[in-house]
């Protein structure tokens, strides 16, 4: 592989994933604020539709990895580009006139979780085609371009999203969120299909691979859940506070993900992950720890910016470490399961959160983000305290 060859290809990786993940952005911050103001539904409710499509995701991990690994990760993720569309079609269904509350939110579940499937195969797969096309030593490049493009998706998404919504309403969102994954499909439609490695050992199972990730893994569910509560509440907590500049929040935490990304995203590779998730996951507790006691919306969005500037390399720090513990032919496999505990945090974040804001506040939404902050904290210290490097080759599988 060339390195103008390389470097063409992670920006192919980049934009394609970055305009197709707007179908993902633009929807959630909205997904909440539709159930709680245009369906009359409590809090808890929004965050269980928020939440849910990470279920679904959750589910279908097991088996984006195994199809990536045997069958086809092009193929993988172009079935994941078409979910994404099926899924926003299905949601905007929600926002007929004249349906029930209970109907049109049952119809927004089946959107989301459809959305939920789409995702384990998009982002298992198009990660997986890379692994393959590039080569493992550039993991931390495929990660790190990956997630930089998503969350940039989420900074200009999620006031994209919100000002659709305030305009246009919820439909206008699904319509535009259903149309963006045609380009990911345009732009990978002529790409090889790369075949994926043939098995040269016994493999272990699936949670075999599972038990021996789980620190990295609970490293990264920590570090979501401060994710979840924003994406899902920060909206309201403005509007709440009456404070302005709610999308601004959301495009702050991308903006510093974005940042991070772009300045830091060799580091994992260079020094090892534990200690760049160490250093990330603290900038992350103090940006949780001002959202949660902002007394003024500046102070806010700088918890914003700070909490995206810290969440943004922990997810490819632990990564690029679980990779190199694994053998080739597994790699999907592998990387399905440590998504899956990102999920988890995603998943239950939100209505947990909900809970949370109908009984206290949406600012205690924070507190529950800056809890799970530390103990990530707690976690990458143990790490490093056991001296237990986790790219040990007595653990290669």
């Amino acid at each position: 592989m060339s390195k103008i060859s390389l470097k063409q290809s992670l920006s192919k990786l980049g934009i394609a994933i970055f305009l197709t993940y707007l179908s993902v952005a633009m929807a959630l911050p909205v997904v909440s604020v539709f159930v709680k103001e245009v369906l009359n539904l409590p809090n808890w409710l929004g965050g269980v539709a928020v939440g849910v499509s990470f279920v679904a995701t959750i589910l279908s991990r097991k088996y984006a990895g195994d199809f990536a690994d045997t069958k086809s990760s092009k193929k993988c993720f172009m079935i994941g580009f078409f979910f994404y569309m099926v899924a926003a079609l299905v949601c905007m269904a929600a926002s007929i006139t004249g349906l029930s509350a209970s109907v049109s939110f049952t119809i927004l579940i089946v959107g989301r979780l459809l959305l939920g499937i789409g995702e384990s195969m998009t982002t298992v797969g198009i990660p997986s085609w890379h692994f393959l096309y590039l080569g493992p030593v550039h993991s931390g490049k495929i990660l790190a371009v990956l997630g930089m493009a998503m969350y940039g998706a989420f900074a200009l998404g999620g006031p994209v999203g919100l000002t659709l919504y305030r305009y246009f309403g919820f439909d206008s969102v699904m319509l535009a969120s259903s149309i963006v994954p045609i380009i990911g499909v345009i732009m990978f439609v002529t790409s090889p299909e790369v075949a994926p490695h043939k098995a040269l050992e016994a493999k272990k199972s699936f949670f075999k691979l599972l038990r021996s990730i789980w620190k990295q893994g609970m490293t990264v569910t920590l570090q979501g859940i401060g994710f979840a509560v924003l994406g899902a509440f920060i909206s309201l907590y403005f509007k709440d506070q009456g404070w302005p500049y709610a999308g601004i929040g959301l495009s702050l935490f991308g903006i510093g993900f974005v940042i991070s990304r772009i300045l830091f995203g060799t580091l994992p590779d260079k020094i090892g992950g534990v200690k760049v998730a160490l250093v990330s996951l603290v900038v992350e507790t103090v940006g949780q720890g001002l959202l949660w006691l902002a007394p003024h919306y500046s102070l806010a969005l700088l918890g914003a910016l700070l909490t995206g500037l810290g969440c943004s390399m922990i997810y490819p720090a632990m990564g690029v470490e679980v990779i190199k513990r694994i053998s080739p032919e597994q790699r999907g496999a592998a990387f399905g399961g440590f998504a899956m505990f990102q999920d988890v945090a995603y998943a239950f974040s939100a209505p947990i959160g909900g809970v949370i804001a109908d009984k206290f506040s949406y600012s205690s939404t924070f507190l529950f983000g800056f809890i799970a902050a530390v103990g990530g904290i707690i976690i990458v210290r143990s790490m490093m305290i056991k001296n237990l490097p986790i790219n040990n080759t007595d653990s290669t599988l």
